[in-house]
């Protein structure tokens, strides 16, 4: 088509249209592609011409019809989006922009589910319907212009234009478009079964001819008897659609009869009906083939009625009944809305699809205030699928995303491992922050380390489900690690005290049915139990088998009170009836002279020495305990622990030391405690003579500035 074609095309469907825009575009458009040739020896300004007359013919507006002509510029680098907002405005140089990434978008897996997504990746990417209607223009140039012989790439960007393009023309309502573009796409792909249905059908082409016409001489006939007003036409189905048919029922074409589709047009909807009721009267309806979009439109806003019935000759035929203005948007679709007064909403038998298009429906009631099509399309500012984010992964597969979504929600999306290991991401080969938000038709690469591990703060910024999730229980897995390390420690140090090695016990009966004295299933939910403080090891110890508790006592390791440089650990101490044998001080409870005692026997070990309150007694077997008593006659001291607390001046261990000194209670042992602002906590190990002395010392510090709080440690 030539400028000026185009020029009077619009002009006659829109005489106010802004010429000088389409005047200015074209001239731009004419000087950029000077003297350029395509491969297949057509110059350049052929295509921008193509589309924007295609542009016309669907009777678009000025804006869209210049985004046209200009479509390719930024593609080809001819000029950038700059110099289209400064020559032609904010309008056409978005659409041409938005056309130009959705030629960028790589798609290049085939499967169904895949192709949906690639569609509504289009839709969402279109945030101006006209972005898509010039790129599907553009599409139905190219795709005419393969050559029959192709290569690769070829088949490619047909099969590319069947399973994303087509689709999409459908959707939008512009029938026409959509079988143009799947037969063009059926050529390229399959040469041989497009060559075979076309010479097939070029067999009978005198009969079908003959066919239509006395059909339409019977409908025409029947409508005036009946009083209808209405036009009849009849049409061979489009090719591939009688291939699908012949797949899909695995037949040849002999045996195709419906492959003529008959319309009526008439003046209402009223009349659709009657006009059914005279066709069913005529001729007898083929079971299950009625079907009634005027009650049910489809969610691209198509209304028709739809009939297979046993025509004059016996065979099947398929007969539409509308209305003009249902032909009309069934033919031009979207592009046709702004010229109509009137319609009907659609229904909801695909809610979430109707609604996503009822935009559409609601400007036909607006056409009294919005009279031109640039009017229109200024109120027609779309963002289909807003609340998704479609993206490609390297391999060149659609992920789909909720709208906000980051690279951390796309690692995860891939793979557990990924996400956990993630720290940073490239966006179209670029290094973005984990935050950054997926916008459609990026291609995403996860950068990953293997010793890294997922951030608290990620919880913050990711949006899907999976991510959250998967974030969290690895937090909890860690949380619970580290609990069950704590709680590990702490009852190592309780048992220490105790005399029992922990370690060997960790994985030991005993401690299996301490865990499930606590109704616990296994002793890392102990040990986590321990380490989250609802259990204390004090707990434990107390549930600990007598048999366990023997074992412990036995192997003991209380530092006998020799090596604390005292009187050597056999004296100060009588067994009745025994002699000469070894004795300790239990570390546990440390006895003073002036307590009750009893003594232990423990297996190759001597003798241990409790008090009579001792805890850790109650655990042993009564049959080994043996009266023991002080002996007066020795004069020795005995070691003592006691906890201090006291302020936090410098200096004041040293004072203590001195209080100590002057009563003869000397320090054996410091072991720092918990220190907060206010105060200082520490446990003293001090030797005393017996219980009065130990009173004394401990009466002495309680009076001592500075000193809050002296108890005797029990463990």
């Amino acid at each position: 088509m030539r400028y000026f074609e185009i020029l009077d095309q619009v002009l006659n469907y829109h005489p106010g249209a802004n010429i000088a825009l389409l005047e200015k575009a074209y001239v731009f458009t004419a000087k950029v592609h000077q003297g350029k040739v395509r491969l297949r020896g057509e110059t350049y300004l052929n295509d921008p011409l193509a589309v924007a007359g295609t542009l016309a013919l669907m009777k678009l507006d000025e804006e869209t019809i210049a985004a046209g002509l200009l479509h390719d510029v930024i593609e080809e680098q001819c000029a950038t989006m700059q110099d289209l907002e400064e020559n032609f405005g904010t309008d056409v140089a978005r659409i041409v922009q938005g056309v130009t990434k959705l030629g960028q978008l790589d798609f290049s897996r085939r499967e169904e589910r895949q192709a949906e997504y690639m569609r509504k990746m289009v839709l969402a990417m279109s945030a101006d319907v006209r972005v898509l209607l010039v790129k599907l223009a553009d599409r139905l140039h190219d795709i005419k212009s393969l050559p029959c012989q192709m290569n690769e790439a070829q088949k490619l960007f047909a099969q590319e234009t069947r399973d994303i393009y087509a689709p999409l023309a459908g959707r939008l309502g512009i029938e026409w478009m959509k079988q143009e573009l799947e037969d063009l796409s059926f050529r390229c792909l399959e040469p041989e079964s497009w060559h075979k249905i076309t010479q097939g059908l070029a067999k009978n082409e005198k009969d079908r001819r003959q066919y239509i016409d006395d059909v339409k001489q019977i409908l025409t006939a029947k409508l005036e008897e009946n009083g209808i007003q209405g036009k009849v036409s009849g049409r061979p189905k489009h090719l591939f659609s009688i291939h699908l048919k012949m797949m899909r029922q695995d037949m040849d074409l002999r045996r195709i009869y419906d492959l003529i589709a008959f319309r009526i047009i008439v003046d209402s909807v009223k009349a659709c009906y009657e006009a059914l009721g005279m066709v069913h009267a005529e001729w007898g309806p083929v079971p299950g083939r009625y079907k009634d979009y005027i009650a049910k439109p489809k969610s691209n806003m198509y209304q028709s009625l739809h009939t297979t019935v046993v025509g004059p000759y016996n065979d099947p035929m398929e007969i539409q009944i509308r209305t003009e203005e249902m032909n009309r948007i069934a033919n031009e679709g979207i592009a046709a809305h702004w010229l109509y007064k009137e319609g009907a909403r659609p229904s909801a038998a695909d809610k979430q699809e109707t609604q996503r298009f009822s935009w559409l429906r609601e400007l036909l009631d607006w056409n009294k205030e919005w009279r031109d099509p640039k009017t229109f399309f200024d109120v027609a500012k779309i963002d289909f699928y807003s609340d998704e984010v479609y993206v490609f992964t390297p391999m060149g597969e659609v992920k789909v995303f909720p709208r906000g979504a980051t690279p951390v929600d796309f690692a995860y999306e891939v793979h557990t491992e990924v996400g956990h290991r993630c720290v940073g991401a490239r966006v179209n080969g670029k290094l973005v922050p984990l935050r950054y938000e997926l916008q459609n038709g990026d291609t995403i690469g996860i950068l990953t380390a293997a010793n890294h591990r997922p951030s608290k703060d990620w919880l913050k910024f990711v949006k899907t489900t999976k991510a959250i999730n998967r974030i969290r229980h690895w937090m909890k897995a860690e949380e619970r690690e580290h609990s069950i390390a704590r709680g590990k420690e702490l009852c190592e140090r309780e048992f220490r005290k105790k005399g029992l090695n922990f370690h060997n016990l960790v994985n030991s009966p005993e401690l299996l049915e301490v865990a499930r004295a606590f109704s616990l299933r296994t002793v890392d939910d102990l040990l986590a139990s321990v380490g989250y403080h609802k259990t204390t090891p004090n707990q434990v110890l107390n549930r600990w088998p007598s048999a366990a508790a023997d074992e412990g006592l036995e192997k003991e390791e209380i530092v006998p009170v020799e090596k604390r440089k005292s009187a050597p650990p056999d004296e100060g101490i009588k067994v009745l009836g025994v002699d000469d044998v070894m004795m300790r001080m239990a570390k546990c409870c440390n006895p003073v002279p002036g307590e009750e005692i009893i003594g232990y026997i423990t297996r190759g070990r001597g003798i241990t020495v409790h008090r009579v309150s001792c805890r850790n007694l109650g655990k042993g077997d009564w049959e080994r305990k043996i009266e023991v008593q002080w002996d007066s006659g020795k004069d020795q001291t005995y070691p003592v622990d006691i906890k201090v607390v006291y302020s936090g001046d410098r200096g004041m261990l040293a004072t203590l030391s001195g209080v100590l000194g002057q009563y003869d209670a000397k320090i054996i042992g410091i072991q720092p405690g918990p220190r907060t602002n206010d105060f200082n906590v520490c446990r003293l190990t001090i030797e005393v003579k017996d219980t009065n002395h130990l009173s004394r010392v401990l009466s002495t510090l309680r009076a001592e500035k500075g000193v809050y709080q002296v108890q005797r440690y029990m463990e």
